[in-house]
């Protein structure tokens, strides 16, 4: 039986003029949404400047907002699973019923702080690596994990991994990994070694929240980050979402996954098409749709 899936896009995605044509319909989620976590949040969303759009702790209730206006519209589409990419997880377990939408924005506006201090405390980078596999950039930052700190931390597609840690660790595993083959290997402008144990005192802060949000059991399963496995139970996916902050995300293994369950249809809710992108380098077998603005609604008839 064919089955929907909706992903929900990651930092990276925002764009000065997000979500501005979904005010006037939104008007009241989003009112909640500046409400709720103290800054004009729309503002900066609809006008900028993106020096303040690409704040980390900006960025991802940004991207969360606009995801979850957009899944407001689309509540007719029932989905048989969800999953998101390291931030689009929490608007994948909107969502799945297993948290309310502004308990799910201040979770993401303390993370998205808790992130950028972390950076600025334990300074580090990311790096986007193509064309090697998986396991020959697992082995590689192994052992330059032994003298500095870096790890896989976004396996996207085939053949893309993202790495992430000190600046000197992942410097020195771009190095390596060129001499191995590596097609392109590309720095990333970002404030932090997300997604490695950087983030260990993010992960501090973020669990002090997780532990006084009201999280369910999700109604459909979700694919975690962590494993890329779905889950439901209230319990472990509070767990998830702390280990998530240091733990690779496995993306490409989540939308195998999905698939094997049945997901032939794939609808990116949010911001942008780079998990369009992934999906179809991961199998372009499957259906793909991205609903950002109203006029994809009108031109998916939804």
């Amino acid at each position: 039986m064919s089955k929907i899936a909706f992903v929900f896009p990651g930092q990276g995605s925002q764009y000065v003029g997000m979500g501005k044509d979904l005010y006037e319909s939104s008007k009241e989620l989003m009112g909640r949404a500046d409400s709720a976590i103290g800054i004009s949040l729309t503002d900066i969303m609809f006008n900028g400047p993106m020096e303040s759009l690409k704040q980390t702790d900006v960025t991802q209730p940004a991207i969360f907002l606009h995801s979850i206006a957009i899944l407001n519209k689309i509540r007719n589409l029932k989905p048989n699973m969800v999953a998101g990419h390291s931030l689009g997880e929490y608007s994948a377990l909107v969502a799945s019923g297993a948290l309310d939408v502004i308990d799910a924005l201040k979770l993401v506006r303390t993370r998205g702080e808790a992130m950028l201090q972390a950076g600025i405390e334990q300074p580090g980078t990311m790096a986007a690596i193509i064309g090697l596999t998986p396991e020959k950039v697992d082995e590689i930052c192994v052992k330059i994990s032994k003298s500095h700190i870096v790890q896989s931390a976004n396996f996207n597609s085939p053949g893309q991994v993202v790495i992430s840690g000190s600046v000197e660790g992942v410097h020195e595993a771009m190095t390596v990994l060129k001499e191995n083959g590596a097609k392109l290997v590309k720095e990333l402008v970002v404030s932090g070694a997300f997604h490695s144990p950087l983030m260990a005192s993010a992960k501090d802060k973020l669990l002090q929240k997780l532990n006084s949000t009201n999280i369910s059991d999700a109604s459909i399963p979700v694919y975690a980050n962590v494993t890329a496995k779905p889950v439901t139970d209230k319990n472990e996916i509070s767990n998830l979402l702390f280990e998530q902050l240091s733990t690779p995300v496995r993306w490409e293994d989540t939308i195998k996954n999905m698939i094997a369950d049945g997901a032939t249809k794939f609808y990116e809710v949010g911001p942008g098409k780079v998990l369009q992108g992934l999906i179809k380098r991961i199998d372009s077998g499957v259906e793909i749709f991205g609903i950002e603005k109203l006029e994809d609604l009108e031109n998916l008839n939804i």
